[in-house]
């Protein structure tokens, strides 16, 4: 009998941990969307660097981040004063990396500035859902 209760108890975690993956990756594609958008926007009609532009697009995305994933992915309680330091430190690394890809991606490697956002849009997030998850939205016990 225990054993099946220990089962039950672990299900729903499960679950939650499920949904909230596939809300994040929804919160993370319109964030994704927004940021390229803008950096899209800014390369082909101002002809800004596509660094630059990328930070920009990175900062645009980082509102509708912030926005989304605190009230719908990981729905939490805790005071802004609380969690958006943490999130703007993620979002600080996030940027880095993202940054760091495309200027070796098209300042040296000189690939097409979509081509290497793509890339960098697989790296950044899978860092800052695990740290969102362990330390950002963490509410404590």
């Amino acid at each position: 009998m225990a054993v099946s209760t220990d089962l039950r108890a672990r299900r729903p975690h499960g679950l939650r941990d499920l949904r909230r993956l596939v809300r994040y990756g929804i919160s993370g594609g319109t964030a994704a969307l927004t940021h390229f958008t803008v950096l899209t926007a800014l390369v082909e009609l101002t002809g800004l660097r596509p660094v630059l532009a990328s930070a920009i697009g990175f900062l645009c995305g980082l509102v509708v981040s912030y926005t989304l994933q605190r009230r719908w992915v990981f729905a939490t309680g805790l005071k802004h004063a609380f969690t958006l330091p943490r999130f703007l430190a993620v979002v600080g690394l996030g940027l880095a990396i993202n940054s760091t890809v495309l200027w070796i991606g098209t300042e040296h490697l000189h690939h097409h500035y979509a081509l290497v956002q793509l890339v960098a849009f697989a790296v950044v997030p899978l860092n800052n859902y695990v740290l969102n998850s362990l330390w950002t939205f963490r509410e404590r016990a």
